[in-house]
C-alpha cells in the first residue's frame, strides 16, 4: 500500500536527504520511505497518502499497505518493542489519495503488546489489521527450515513485471524457478505442475533492510494461480499475515544485500487459494514467513 506524509516520531520518516547506501552521497528519501511515511495526528489517529510509484493493477500494492500500517505503529509513542506478527485484511478497494489509520494498543503486557488498526477513506473502512509487538529475549533456539541451496543472485537474470504493475519496478527480482508468466504471449504458455517460485530480491534502488521493507517483500510474490494456469487471471489478496523471526540487529546485518524468497500454494478451490512464503537473509537467517488467502476468477 502507500502513504507519503511524514512523522517526527520515527527516524526513517523524514523529508531530509538520506545517504545513499551504495555511493555514500546524500540523496532524496528512498521511494519506499516516501510511500510508507505517516503523520501522527495525536491520540490513535495517523494520516497517510497513496503513492503512484507503488500502484498495483487495482489500487495500491498490498505489501506497501501492510508496511504503512506497520510503520504507523512503529511511529506511535505508545509502541513497545519490535514487530512479532501482523495480519492485514483487505476489506475493500483503496482509492488514490489521502487516508487515515486508527492504531490502538488493546493490551500491553510485560514483553508483548497487541494492536488493532483500521485504515479508512472518507469515513469508510477499507482495511483492518491486528499486530503483535514485543521485546525479544535470549532463549534456546533452533532452525528446522534451512535456506535452499541455490545459485547466487549474480547468476540469475533480473526480470521485470509487466509495465502496468507499477510497484514491481521498485524491486530487483531474479527468479531461479517459477518466473512471472508473459501477460501477452505470442503462443499459449504451458501450465506449471506446481506453484513454487524461488527468487532473489531487494529494493530498487538498494535500501538497508528494516521491518517495513521486510513486510512489503513478504507480499512481493505474484499470485500462484498465474503460474499454475500459465496466464494472468483476476486475483487479489484478501488476508495477509507476516511472522517476523528476525531481530533488529539481524535485519541490520543484511544491509542492502539480496534476500532469498520462496513461495507456493497448497490448494486452489472454489475461487480461493492459500499462499505461503519464506524470506531468508543472504547469510541463511530465516527472517520472516508469510501466509495469505487469495481470491481468483476463472
Amino acid at each position: 500500500m502507500l502513504s507519503y506524509l511524514y512523522s517526527s516520531h520515527h527516524p526513517n520518516t523524514t523529508t531530509n536527504p538520506q545517504e545513499d547506501p551504495v555511493t555514500g552521497i546524500d540523496a532524496p528519501p528512498h521511494p519506499f520511505d516516501t510511500a510508507i511515511a505517516t503523520e501522527y495526528l495525536g491520540g490513535h489517529r495517523i494520516a497517510g497518502r497513496t503513492c503512484p510509484d507503488y500502484a498495483n493493477m487495482v489500487g495500491p500494492f498490498g505489501g506497501v499497505t501492510a508496511a504503512a500500517l506497520l510503520r504507523a505503529i512503529e511511529g506511535h509513542p505508545d509502541r513497545l518493542g519490535d514487530p512479532l506478527a501482523l495480519t492485514v485484511n483487505y476489506a475493500g478497494p483503496i482509492a488514490d489519495g489521502p487516508f487515515e489509520i486508527t492504531a490502538r494498543p488493546v493490551r500491553t503486557n510485560r514483553t508483548n503488546q497487541h494492536w488493532q488498526l483500521e485504515l479508512s477513506q472518507d469515513g469508510a473502512i477499507t482495511t483492518t489489521a491486528t499486530a503483535v509487538f514485543g521485546i525479544r529475549r535470549d532463549t534456546w533456539s533452533d532452525l528446522e527450515l534451512a535456506m535452499p541451496s541455490v545459485p547466487g543472485p549474480d547468476q540469475a537474470e533480473p526480470q521485470e513485471f509487466p509495465e502496468f504493475i507499477a510497484w514491481g519496478r521498485n524491486y530487483d527480482l531474479r527468479f531461479l524457478t517459477g518466473a512471472v508468466p508473459d501477460p501477452a504471449p505470442t503462443e499459449a504458455q504451458p501450465a506449471s505442475p506446481d506453484s513454487v517460485s524461488t527468487l532473489w530480491l531487494r529494493d530498487r534502488p538498494a535500501r538497508p533492510l528494516d521491518f517495513a521493507a521486510l513486510t512489503a517483500m513478504s507480499d512481493a510474490f505474484y499470485p500462484r494461480v498465474f503460474l499454475r494456469r500459465g496466464q494472468y487471471v483476476p486475483a487479489g489478496t484478501i488476508s495477509l499475515t507476516v511472522y517476523y523471526h528476525a531481530t533488529s540487529a539481524e535485519l541490520a546485518a543484511q544491509g542492502t544485500e539480496y534476500l532469498l524468497g520462496s513461495a507456493r500454494a497448497h490448494r486452489f478451490a472454489h475461487g480461493h487459494f492459500d499462499q505461503n512464503a519464506h524470506l531468508w537473509g543472504h547469510d541463511g537467517t530465516l527472517l520472516a514467513t508469510s501466509h495469505q488467502l487469495v481470491y481468483f476468477k476463472g
